[in-house]
């Protein structure tokens, strides 16, 4: 399948995601790979990950750059050659890129119950506000665990703590753009969170 979705979030940055219904062989074929990328790949486990790691291969090439243009720190975080911003994610089916002038991050999860079981190892100031009674209690948790993780990607530094560093805001009803802080060796630092839900996922970004 071609590009799934495409969001302009302003004139600086914008999203991509692919849905990933090919496979391999077709994902690989039409890629111009670095001998690194092409070890890396071969050296996945796993087929739904080697799918993912093609996929975003796909969507850099959406945004007109090539395997080449991209690099990773010694953190792990992707950088692009021309110094653009990028953050990348995938789950299951489906991968997402951003790229923007300002510091990003993004991450899609799907939607499941056993989030629950782990919620206490992300939640500490949410728990003012969320209540598990809710039908919609899986959802807000897997919303607040890609705003976290994606804030964990772009602030990209060691020991940085989901429960304890990471805070977000409720969102208001039919709006899902609101505020985020990580709040880190007593400075804080405001991001803007988005969210959105496609096929019992999630899919969340911050800057």
């Amino acid at each position: 399948m071609p590009l799934y979705k495409s969001i302009i979030h302003n004139p600086k940055t914008s999203i991509k995601i692919w849905k990933i219904t090919e496979s391999y062989k077709d994902l690989i074929a039409p890629l111009n790979l670095t001998s690194s990328s092409i070890k890396r790949v071969e050296g996945m486990k796993s087929e739904m990950h080697q799918r993912g790691f093609l996929s975003v291969r796909h969507l850099l090439r959406e945004f007109g750059y090539q395997d080449a243009d991209l690099f990773y720190d010694k953190l792990g975080k992707p950088h692009l050659k021309d110094g653009k911003q990028i953050s990348i994610t995938h789950s299951f089916i489906f991968s997402a890129v951003i790229i923007s002038d300002d510091l990003v991050g993004i991450d899609i999860e799907k939607q499941r119950e056993k989030i629950k079981i782990i919620a206490h190892k992300f939640i500490g100031y949410e728990y003012g506000y969320l209540n598990e009674d809710e039908t919609d209690y899986v959802k807000k948790l897997t919303v607040t665990w890609c705003i976290k993780e994606s804030l964990y990607k772009l602030f990209a530094t060691p020991g940085l703590s989901f429960k304890e560093h990471c805070l977000t805001i409720p969102f208001s009803d039919n709006d899902f753009t609101s505020s985020a802080w990580i709040d880190y060796k007593e400075k804080k630092h405001k991001y803007t969170a988005t969210y959105l839900e496609f096929e019992g996922f999630t899919c969340a970004y911050v800057l």
